[in-house]
């Protein structure tokens, strides 16, 4: 019999995984023939997230132009470079431009049938729109990925997980409210991909309590306004009277913060600096381990601050009061925070120039307003003031911030869990909504349709309704009888409603103490209890303690999400490689 792949999930991730084993079967795989079954519910390219049917209200949070699936000459790895045209060029569209989702959703499916096209003639995909519910089969010897509604399961040399976003069962504190909302007739809608989430119990006119300020708001806030037939006109929003009233808190208790909205000029920062190969070969060569906020931190802080100023000192040096090469030195010396922050006092005399990453995460630790319309002013404005400063290039060390975040996180994949608090500081800084999104929040809190409550909001159940309080605005508190949990679910193993991590998860796949699975993140094989990398299967995304920023990016970034696709590619066709050879003989 033919060799036999099964990839699990065939949206973005799975996609470029099929585009570097095309890039990699000329010199890795001729000639031996190879069956690639994708198994997904969803068309190929897309997947479930990038779907092409969905709401052309909801757009991309990235520009068109800083999206692509291709690898260039700045990714780390053994395989062959294979160019390709970003989103825009694809598209014909303004790179500036922020596309709806069913663009991107079709760019995948071309990027998709490229792959497949520059496949070898003897290696022959097929597409299987269902779902996959176990891997069984002994560990040295070939595996069966059962299929919903087959009778027979799919043999397969080989198994990659190339799984993104899923849905899962809810948290204790979660259970607890829809108990409550169950009792007491009340909604109470748990973490999930807004797109798919039925909002229709959320009637016009009355208080739904919204729990998270991210993308997933984002997109909940359009569905529930202008997907409601409301419209903007300029900066003021035309209700249709079919909205709720949304009533928004978080941990932090501020939106995540806008894409920047200008090109980068001149030269990029020199990175990796303070946290490259070397520091993570070191970090990962300990034999106690390391601690993610004693070890690796000050190496990130460290790395963030040098991107920071080497933008402000070579691009805008009048606001800096030495010679950049005297500041890099002392900045490179230095031995602790205090030392460094007086480097920085006595170099950047703005404070405001200055990085203050602690701030940027906790914006209101500390801050309480005497009441909430006090709030409402106060939030606006601190809104208002991140829409400028994204937008107006005298502050383009936020850009080099960005460009340290894209470094640093290239790193910190090959270190496996670090937690999560890292990836929500990234994508908080990062990967924040394009800025007409929150220039349309600041319309509809003009409008009476947005109310924000404040950092870490709290939920009670009480009186047959739901509570939200928050100590930014003290004593205060709205009570609604509708709650929305605006995020992803967690990339949690134990709680996966997928049939297939739940079995893997019972058949001993190691899990990390966040509870993702665990990987070598040399290639991405399954560990077990005993760190022994499973010979048979593979796993790449969210659900891995090898995750990265996401399945794209953008151009000469180093895509770590390449860097994986191609290691596993490669390992992957080496390995079946050897199995057609040993058939043959």
């Amino acid at each position: 019999m033919r060799p036999q792949l099964v990839i699990v999930g065939a949206g973005p991730r799975g996609t470029g995984l099929l585009e570097r084993i095309a890039a990699n079967a000329p010199e890795l795989y001729a000639g031996s023939g190879l069956d690639i079954h994708l198994v997904d519910p969803h068309p190929p390219g897309g997947g479930r997230i990038w779907r092409q049917e969905q709401s052309p209200l909801l757009w991309m949070n990235s520009h068109a132009e800083d999206v692509t699936m291709f690898t260039d000459d700045t990714v780390r790895m053994d395989g062959p470079v294979r160019e390709g045209p970003t989103l825009h060029e694809w598209a014909a569209l303004d790179g500036r431009t922020f596309a709806d989702r069913r663009i991107q959703g079709r760019y995948l499916r071309w990027v998709y049938e490229r792959a497949r096209a520059a496949l070898p003639p003897d290696i022959t995909v097929h597409h299987h729109p269902t779902r996959a519910l176990r891997v069984g089969g002994p560990r040295d010897g070939r595996q069966q990925v059962w299929l919903a509604g087959r009778s027979r399961p799919l043999p397969a040399d080989l198994v990659i997980l190339a799984l993104g976003h899923l849905d899962a069962e809810l948290d204790p504190e979660q259970a607890r409210l829809a108990a409550h909302a169950r009792t007491h007739g009340l909604t109470h809608l748990p973490p999930d991909f807004t797109a798919d989430t039925d909002l229709s119990a959320l009637r016009p006119g009355e208080p739904v309590l919204v729990r998270g300020f991210g993308l997933a708001f984002v997109d909940l806030m359009v569905l529930l306004t202008e997907g409601r037939g409301g419209r903007y006109d300029g900066d003021t929003y035309l209700p249709s009277g079919r909205e709720p009233v949304l009533y928004v808190g978080s941990r932090r208790g501020v939106p995540y913060h806008s894409k920047i909205g200008y090109d980068w000029t001149g030269d990029r920062p020199p990175l990796p600096r303070f946290l490259g190969p070397a520091e993570t070969d070191a970090l990962l060569a300990r034999p106690d381990g390391f601690d993610f906020r004693r070890d690796v931190w000050p190496l990130v802080e460290k790395e963030l601050g040098f991107a920071h100023y080497h933008r402000l000192f070579t691009a805008h040096p009048e606001r800096t009061a030495t010679a950049w090469a005297d500041f890099e030195e002392g900045y490179t010396a230095a031995g602790d925070p205090a030392e460094l922050a007086a480097l920085v006092a006595a170099a950047v005399p703005d404070p405001a120039d200055r990085l203050d990453l602690a701030a940027l995460d906790h914006p209101l630790a500390g801050v309480r307003y005497a009441s909430p319309e006090d709030f409402q002013d106060g939030l606006r404005a601190y809104v208002e003031a991140d829409l400028k400063r994204r937008h107006d290039p005298a502050h383009s060390a936020d850009l080099g911030v960005f460009l340290g975040l894209l470094s640093v996180y290239g790193q910190l994949v090959r270190l496996g869990d670090i937690g999560p608090w890292w990836h929500g500081f990234f994508s908080y800084l990062a990967s924040g909504p394009p800025g007409p999104r929150l220039r349309q929040m600041l319309a509809l809190s003009r409008a009476g349709l947005l109310r924000f409550l404040g950092a870490d909001m709290t939920v009670t159940p009480e009186d047959g309704a739901f509570r939200a309080a928050s100590p930014t605005v003290p004593g205060h508190s709205v009570t609604a009888r509708a709650l929305v949990e605006a995020r992803l679910p967690a990339p949690t193993v134990g709680r996966a409603r997928d049939p297939l991590l739940r079995a893997l998860h019972a058949d001993g796949a190691a899990e990390t103490p966040e509870g993702l699975l665990r990987v070598d993140p040399r290639d991405g094989r399954l560990l077990d209890g005993a760190g022994r990398p499973h010979p048979r299967r593979f796993a790449l995304g969210p659900y891995t303690d090898a995750r990265t920023p996401g399945a794209f990016t953008r151009p000469r970034t180093g895509g770590p999400a390449f860097r994986q696709n191609d290691a596993t590619a490669r390992t992957a066709l080496s390995f079946l490689r050897a199995r057609a050879g040993r058939a043959a003989a």
